[in-house]
């Protein structure tokens, strides 16, 4: 058998119909016994499988915790804030509150992020979950 190039193998696809296309899919997976990345099937699919993403959006596992306003007890919020994010000074801590609205946490896991959420809260604080 003659070993077909990348560019001959995409041409190959461009001409099947997307159940072709997802029947391949279906046995190359069971022939090499992998699965294929969710990025693929939405890039192979085109706007159908787009539509479907919409109807079922993921459930996010990382989260930003956003100061959106320090509220009456501003030194409380700014010891929190201190508490939370590490290495950071009293003026930083001050600057920041004072800088609201602004992320204080990013890309943390949902647990940490109501952790924080709440610590804030209690401070006196509008925080929100992004």
């Amino acid at each position: 058998m003659a070993k077909l190039s990348t560019d001959e193998l995409l041409e190959a696809f461009k001409d099947l119909t997307l159940i072709e296309l997802s029947e391949f899919v279906k046995k190359f997976e069971e022939t090499f016994d992998v699965t294929a990345a969710a990025p693929v099937a939405v890039a192979a699919a085109g706007p159908a499988a787009g539509a479907a993403a919409a109807e079922a959006p993921e459930e996010k596992d990382e989260f930003n915790v956003v100061l959106e306003a320090a509220g009456d007890k501003k030194i409380q919020v700014i010891k929190v804030v201190r508490e939370l994010v590490s290495g950071l000074g009293l003026k930083e801590a001050k600057d920041l509150v004072e800088s609201a609205p602004k992320p204080i946490l990013e890309g943390v896991a949902k647990d940490a992020a109501d952790a924080a959420k709440t610590k804030l809260e209690e401070a006196g604080a509008k925080v929100s979950l992004t």
